[in-house]
C-alpha cells in the first residue's frame, strides 16, 4: 500500500481568488499522492463550482479588522466558532499536515491545528506578508514565500522561511502562445480586474480607448467588466467599430492569454506571476484599498524587474493614454519586457513544495 496515499493534507484558503486558485493548484498536484481536504469560506464557494475529486469543506469565518466595535465582537464570535468547528473536524479526520494559504479563515483553522499538534505550513505569495500569516508565524513549521524579497516576516522566524516561487495553475505552463509580431496592425489588449473584477476599469478605460481611436490608434480589446457595465461599454466599442469581446468573471482566462499582446490588470500576486510566466507584458494598476497596500508592492517588484509598467489608479485618466500611444508607436518596449521575463520561471514550485511536505512528514514529532 502507498503510505503517502493514506495520509491526509488539509489546505486552507481564504475566500478570494488570490487565495483559492493557488490552493486548487496545490490540491490538484498533491491529490495523486495524498488524500486532500480543501477548506474555504462562503466567499470562496463561487470559485469552487467545478467538481473536484477531493473533499471540499466550507467553514464560516470573519475578520476583526474593522473600526466598528459591534462588528468586531460579532467577528470574534464567528472566529471562535470557526476554531471549534475546525477542532472537531481535525479530531475526526486527523490530517498529517495543515497548509494555510492566507486569508482570515486561515487563522482559526490553523490555530486549531496547532492546539492538536498538527504540523502547519503557511504560504505567502504577496510581496508584503499578510496579517493572518504574520499572526500565525510563531505556530508554524515552515513559511513558504514566492520570492526572497517578501517583507514583513519577523526576523526571529527567518529560519522557517522556504522560497518556493509563485504557486500557479499547472495549465499555465501548457499554454501555447503565438510569437509576438511587432509589425502587426492592431495590438490585442486584455483588460482584467482579477477575481473580484474592477468596476473602475469599466468606467475609465473605454474613454481612454475612445481617445486612442480619435487619434487613429486602434486596438483589439478583450475586457472584463461587471454585468451592469456590459451594455454601456458594448455601445462605446460598437460605435468605434472595434474588434472587441466583453466578459464577466471567468475562471479560465487561458483563451484570452493566448490572444493578448498586452494586459491591463490589477496586481494580485498570482495574476502577475501568471503573466510573467507566459511572457505577456502588462500595465499593473494596484487596488489602492488592498490590505497593507500589498498590490502596490507586488507591482513595484515586477516593475523593478523590468517586466511591466506600474500605474497608480488615480492616474489612469491622466497617464494611460500616453502609455498606450507610445507602445503602439514603438513595439520594442513590449519585446524588451518579454526578453526580461525569460529570466523568470515558476515551473518547479509545486515540485519544491511537495518535497518539503515529504521532509516535514518524515520529521520526528
Amino acid at each position: 500500500m502507498d503510505l503517502k496515499k493514506i495520509k491526509k493534507i488539509s489546505i486552507i484558503a481564504g475566500g478570494t481568488g488570490g487565495h483559492v486558485f493557488p490552493s486548487l493548484s496545490l490540491a490538484d498536484y498533491l491529490k495523486k499522492d495524498y488524500e486532500i481536504q480543501l477548506i474555504s469560506d462562503k466567499r470562496g464557494k463561487k470559485y469552487l463550482k467545478l467538481n473536484h475529486d477531493f473533499e471540499v469543506k466550507i467553514i464560516s469565518s470573519s475578520t476583526i479588522f474593522t473600526k466598528n466595535l459591534l462588528k468586531v465582537l460579532i467577528s470574534l464570535i464567528r472566529i471562535f466558532f470557526s476554531f471549534l468547528v475546525s477542532m472537531f473536524d481535525f479530531i475526526i479526520s486527523r490530517p498529517k499536515i495543515v497548509i494555510g494559504m492566507g486569508g482570515y479563515l486561515s487563522f482559526p483553522v490553523c490555530l486549531a491545528a496547532f492546539f492538536l499538534r498538527i504540523p502547519i505550513i503557511i504560504y505567502e505569495n504577496n510581496l508584503m506578508m499578510g496579517r493572518t500569516n504574520k499572526f500565525l508565524s510563531p505556530f508554524v513549521k515552515k513559511i513558504l514565500v514566492s520570492t526572497p524579497d517578501v517583507k514583513g516576516i519577523p526576523k526571529k522566524f527567518n529560519y522557517k522561511v522556504f522560497t518556493c516561487g509563485y504557486l500557479l495553475r499547472n495549465d499555465i505552463f501548457e499554454i501555447s502562445r503565438q510569437e509576438f509580431k511587432s509589425n502587426k496592425s492592431e495590438l490585442s489588449i486584455l483588460i482584467t480586474g482579477g477575481s473580484q473584477s474592477a468596476k473602475i476599469f469599466g468606467e475609465k478605460i473605454p474613454n481612454i480607448i475612445k481617445k486612442c481611436y480619435e487619434n487613429k490608434i486602434r486596438f483589439t480589446i478583450f475586457q472584463q467588466c461587471t454585468k451592469e457595465q456590459t451594455d454601456d461599454i458594448k455601445k462605446v466599442y460598437e460605435n468605434l467599430k472595434l474588434n472587441f469581446e466583453l466578459f464577466n468573471f471567468s475562471e479560465n482566462l487561458f483563451e484570452y492569454y493566448k490572444k493578448a499582446d498586452l494586459v491591463i490588470t490589477r496586481s494580485g500576486a498570482s495574476s502577475l506571476a501568471e503573466l510573467v510566466n507566459l511572457k505577456i507584458p502588462f500595465i499593473a494598476i494596484p487596488l489602492p484599498s488592498s490590505a497593507d497596500n500589498h498590490q502596490f508592492q507586488n507591482a513595484l517588484y515586477f516593475k523593478n524587474k523590468k517586466y511591466c509598467f506600474l500605474l497608480e489608479e488615480k492616474y489612469i485618466s491622466e497617464k494611460l493614454y500616453n502609455i498606450l500611444k507610445d507602445l503602439n508607436a514603438d513595439r520594442n518596449q513590449l519585446i524588451k519586457f518579454r526578453q526580461e521575463m525569460n529570466n523568470h520561471s515558476d515551473k518547479y514550485t509545486l515540485t519544491k513544495i511537495n518535497k518539503l511536505i515529504t521532509e516535514t512528514l518524515n520529521e520526528p514529532n
